[in-house]
């Protein structure tokens, strides 16, 4: 079978959580199939390449996924949603349009009318009109209802997560035998043979650094833990000067050390081997790959009871904690995980392998 897959943004040129997911599914449906992914143009060179099987092509140059104030690009998606017109889908059995930016939902779903071809789509989170609102202020509306107008282009979605599922279902109307639920997952095998890195740390956080990721919450949970503790952080992101000034603010600069973009992936699970508790405060997320990597180290997560925070749904207890998004309880639970010994953690990210996902996926495309 022919499989094409558009997204704005690959791995490993941009490390995140859809981007890990179309690389880990890509790479094993390229055994049996013949895979192609359209995005822009990420890498140096010519348009179209191959990387583990996978042909990737470049439908035009790259734009900056994010404005200066830390939002996604509008203009943006709209300039990759344009180009997507470009793409030829007659020759391909399954084309699966990643639901962010949207626009491409609509250049896509035009494409494949005239060619008589149905259209998946792979939703990673639902927004819905009151995270527009908070999101743009009253310009939200228009945001909402380009959401809800998306929506109703592909002839099947693929969500990741129950929570998205149930989101589009009661937030949109969907019909639920519109919707497939396919999970994330994680590399189980390669994780386990990796190394614990020989610098440790008692706290650990990976992502980008977003607003809505919480990380400043995290600092201020680590400046009222009284006691001895170091705490890493990996990432980068808007969000990344801001969170140095107010470690700075609060005296932390031996507590707190921020590593950066780390562009080798078993250097994270590395460190995450070398730490004691993961601390993942978003307040949103479609799914939280990271949270399985951090349990498949080896970690307890600590994530937090936020409405549109999907990582909680993979806390069960035995793997981690729940708790309020606020540094007093983030604090008490990463003292209470410290203190506890006997998780629970990589016995339950086992489901979670990509190679049963991919064979779930697989069912799902009915190839």
């Amino acid at each position: 079978m022919k499989i094409a897959y558009v997204t704005d943004a690959v791995y490993p040129y941009h490390k995140g959580g859809k981007e890990v997911r179309l690389y880990e599914i890509s790479k094993r449906l390229a055994i049996n199939h013949e895979v192609h992914i359209y995005s822009m143009k990420w890498w140096k060179g010519s348009d179209n390449i191959i990387k583990d099987k996978v042909h990737f092509h470049a439908v035009c140059k790259l734009y900056k996924l994010y404005t200066p104030s830390g939002r996604r690009s509008i203009f943006e998606g709209i300039m990759f949603g344009l180009n997507c017109l470009r793409i030829n889908v007659k020759e391909y059995d399954i084309v699966d349009v990643d639901h962010m930016p949207f626009f491409p939902l609509f250049s896509m779903k035009l494409k494949c009318f005239f060619s008589r071809k149905k259209m998946h789509a792979t939703w990673h989170e639902v927004w819905g009109k009151d995270y527009w609102k908070e999101y743009l202020g009253w310009k939200g509306i228009f945001g909402y209802w380009i959401e809800k107008m998306a929506i109703k282009m592909p002839d099947k979605i693929i969500s990741i997560s129950k929570h998205t599922t149930s989101r589009l279902i009661n937030n949109f109307k969907i019909s639920k035998n519109k919707i497939h639920t396919v999970p994330c997952g994680v590399d189980y095998e390669k994780i386990i043979k990796i190394k614990p890195s020989a610098e440790k740390s008692d706290v650990i956080f990976a992502g980008r650094l977003l607003k809505h990721k919480n990380v400043d919450i995290l600092i201020k949970a680590v400046s009222l833990i009284k006691k001895p503790i170091k705490c890493i952080i990996i990432g980068d992101g808007p969000e990344l000067e801001n969170l140095k000034e107010l470690t700075h603010k609060l005296g932390l600069d031996k507590k707190i050390i921020f590593k950066g973009f780390v562009k080798d992936k078993e250097t994270v699970f590395a460190l995450m081997k070398s730490s004691k508790v993961f601390v993942f405060p978003s307040s949103r997320e479609g799914f939280g790959i990271v949270v399985l990597e951090a349990n498949a180290c080896g970690l307890p997560v600590i994530t937090v009871n936020e409405k549109d925070n999907a990582a909680k749904e993979l806390i069960n207890g035995k793997n981690g904690f729940i708790c309020k998004l606020t540094e007093k309880e983030i604090a008490e639970n990463v003292i209470n995980s410290l203190n506890k010994k006997d998780w629970k953690t990589k016995e339950y990210v086992r489901e979670y392998d990509w190679d049963l996902i991919n064979t779930s996926l697989v069912k799902k495309y009915g190839i």
